[in-house]
């Protein structure tokens, strides 16, 4: 079936808007027999005409869905591109869920990321996407330095989350 592009981009939100997960811009391109950039763009314009459309690593997903499960905490963090996976792990294993990344850039301001990793599964997808597609992390350019918000299913988890990578000495503190 051929669509106009109008009826792409609301097949698009139509599909997020139903999903019971991410769906990858390849994914739509498939579907659709267009380009991949071309459902970039058709994205690019969702998002500007105020679809609440997100780019994760897993694929797009729209806003409305609530990334945390439970309780949310942000907290700072310093490590090398080689402790990523390391990083993830810890705080996925110690029962947190990695919602997002921040850093602050010299000339943008804060710079984000959703990022959505719950599992191992997810840690390692997008550290290989990072490999595959030789990306840097974003705190990449802060000397490791970045915050993640996280979500945690209780205090304990929380406690165990920090005092796991304050061991690893991941966790920034007052020096």
């Amino acid at each position: 079936m051929h669509y106009t592009t109008e009826e792409r981009r609301h097949e698009i939100l139509r599909t997020l808007s139903s999903a019971s997960g991410p769906v990858k811009a390849n994914d739509f391109a498939e579907h659709f027999g267009v380009s991949r950039q071309i459902i970039v763009g058709d994205v690019a314009l969702l998002r500007a005409a105020g679809h609440k459309v997100l780019p994760t690593p897993q694929g797009y997903v729209l806003e409305q869905r609530a990334p945390a499960k439970g309780n949310t905490a942000v907290i700072a963090c310093r490590h090398t591109l080689e402790e990523t996976l390391d990083e993830l792990y810890i705080i996925v294993d110690n029962g947190g869920q990695v919602i997002d990344v921040t850093v602050e850039h010299p000339a943008y301001g804060e710079l984000n990321g959703l990022l959505n990793i719950e599992n191992r599964y997810d840690a390692d997808q997008f550290c290989n996407l990072l490999a595959e597609s030789n990306a840097l992390t974003l705190s990449s350019i802060t000397g490791g330095i970045h915050l993640h918000t996280i979500g945690y299913r209780d205090e304990a988890s929380l406690a165990r989350i920090r005092a796991a990578l304050e061991q690893k000495g991941y966790l920034l503190q007052d020096e």
